[in-house]
């Protein structure tokens, strides 16, 4: 079912924007573009290594270059956590696409973050994952066209959820 959709996917870490996104772009048709993938692509470097090397500003400055730079088109848009601190990234994104909140309780997320323990996040030094949970969930609030609750199902149900909204 090829369709000229583009959808972009907002959400914390362990939300599962690349996950999700995934399925989706399969039940779509469409490609799956991460934007993590390409920061790290145009750096050569991980996320964590740009973050412990160049610090959390700089790593928020790459990645509002890379989402407003790179071109967009009919795909699924797996973004990092932190685009939402970026109203030129997410008004890019509102423009050019469907932005999709992956909604998850904070439990959720902190357990499936202690699953990739190594995973980059972007914070400044003292903050806690459930400092940036409070500090981010209204900014996707703000920005999230659809809200999709990501606890429970699988991401293929949540990929069929998130299509039959949108097609």
């Amino acid at each position: 079912m090829a369709t000229d959709l583009t959808i972009s996917l907002i959400g914390m870490p362990g939300s599962g924007k690349s996950t999700v996104g995934a399925a989706l772009a399969e039940h779509l048709g469409l490609k799956l573009v991460d934007s993590d993938g390409l920061i790290e692509t145009q750096e050569q470097q991980t996320l964590q290594q740009i973050m412990d090397g160049r610090g959390n500003t700089t790593f928020r400055a790459i990645e509002e270059q890379v989402l407003t730079e790179m071109p967009i088109y009919p795909s699924i848009i797996s973004t990092g956590g932190s685009v939402v601190y970026s109203e030129k990234i997410m008004e890019r994104l509102s423009s050019a696409s469907a932005v999709v909140y992956l909604r998850a309780t904070f439990d959720t997320i902190e357990y499936r973050v202690s699953l990739a323990p190594q995973r980059g996040i972007a914070s400044e030094n003292n903050q806690t994952l459930r400092d940036l949970y409070a500090e981010r969930v209204p900014l996707y609030e703000r920005y999230g066209e659809i809200v999709v609750d990501c606890d429970e199902d699988s991401p293929e149900e949540i990929a069929a959820s998130i299509a039959s909204q949108l097609t």
